[in-house]
């Protein structure tokens, strides 16, 4: 079938946005060209996209699997206009990572201050989602590489990744509300006697430790869930449970404890993942030169 690329690009920015004022805007056509692209569109493939009303526009069901095909379609374009116009050197051009808060803020900060420095005239862009959903951003063709913890089960063959930092899971407890675990080692059933705080169930945390007790024969029902290490660690520090969480995050941690256990929790990685079928751009490659040589096989 043979449909004018424009017509998908107008597409992408309606279905992204759910507005025409606002695709009008990123396009910089006015908003009735938007709607006639819409309706060319429409009729060439004689399906309805959106539900139009007063008040908001909707994606039909068949727009949002045209959308699922049509994203990362526009996203690798972008991507080779970008890599195009940087011309091999990084004079200029962007980097755009994926990774959690978490390993932004505790992690990358330090290796983003460096790159910013060294290359000022790269653009950097990051954009924060729980890892699970990093991949989401991966495979969409939104970012060029993410960081992430590992295992992370949606990761898939068609994804390359590099270790780039080993970590270990602690349980922490305030002191004041829990000294009797203090210089004390605990199983993790005794442990279960206590209020668990953990991350939701979409993250790859919460994966990892639902799996780690039912090893161990034990079920794990966290007393709260929540979307933020940080929030887990000021919950524990008011007495409001025993938190699990990264080592790496516990920099302002004083009135917390590790809570020893007896079982021996396995390490886990922090890696950067990219498409392994497209070319990793330059500015990408020399972000990842910071943590390992081996990129120049890239």
């Amino acid at each position: 079938m043979d449909i004018n690329y424009e017509l998908y690009k107008v597409f992408y920015h309606v279905a992204s946005s759910l507005s025409f004022s606002e695709a009008s805007k990123q396009l910089f056509i006015s908003q009735s060209a938007v709607s006639q692209s819409v309706k060319v569109l429409e009729k060439k493939l004689g399906i309805t996209l959106f539900i139009r009303s007063t008040k908001k526009v909707q994606l039909t069901p068949e727009g949002e699997i045209l959308l699922r095909y049509v994203e990362p379609a526009v996203n690798l374009i972008q991507r080779g206009e970008a890599q195009v116009m940087e011309s091999s050197t990084l004079g200029g051009g962007q980097i755009r990572i994926g990774a959690s808060d978490t390993i932004c803020r505790y992690f990358l900060v330090p290796y983003l201050n460096r790159f910013h420095r060294e290359h000022a005239g790269v653009h950097i862009k990051v954009t924060n989602q729980t890892s699970t959903r990093c991949v989401d951003l991966l495979e969409s063709g939104q970012v060029d590489f993410i960081v992430t913890n590992y295992p992370n089960s949606r990761l898939t063959d068609r994804m390359t990744s590099i270790p780039i930092h080993t970590f270990r899971d602690v349980f922490i407890a305030s002191r004041e509300h829990y000294p009797e675990l203090m210089n004390k080692t605990i199983t993790l059933k005794e442990l279960l006697q206590h209020p668990i705080l953990m991350l939701d169930r979409k993250s790859t945390t919460s994966e990892f430790l639902h799996q780690l007790f039912q090893q161990h024969q034990l079920d794990l029902v966290p007393e709260i869930e929540l979307g933020s290490n940080d929030l887990l660690v000021d919950l524990a520090s008011i007495g409001l449970g025993i938190a699990f969480v990264p080592d790496y995050c516990l920099t302002r941690a004083s009135d917390l404890f590790q809570v020893q256990i007896a079982d021996t929790l396995p390490t886990r990685q922090l890696v950067i993942a990219h498409n392994a079928h497209l070319p990793v751009p330059q500015a990408a490659k020399a972000f990842i030169r910071f943590f390992t040589a081996e990129t120049e096989a890239l």
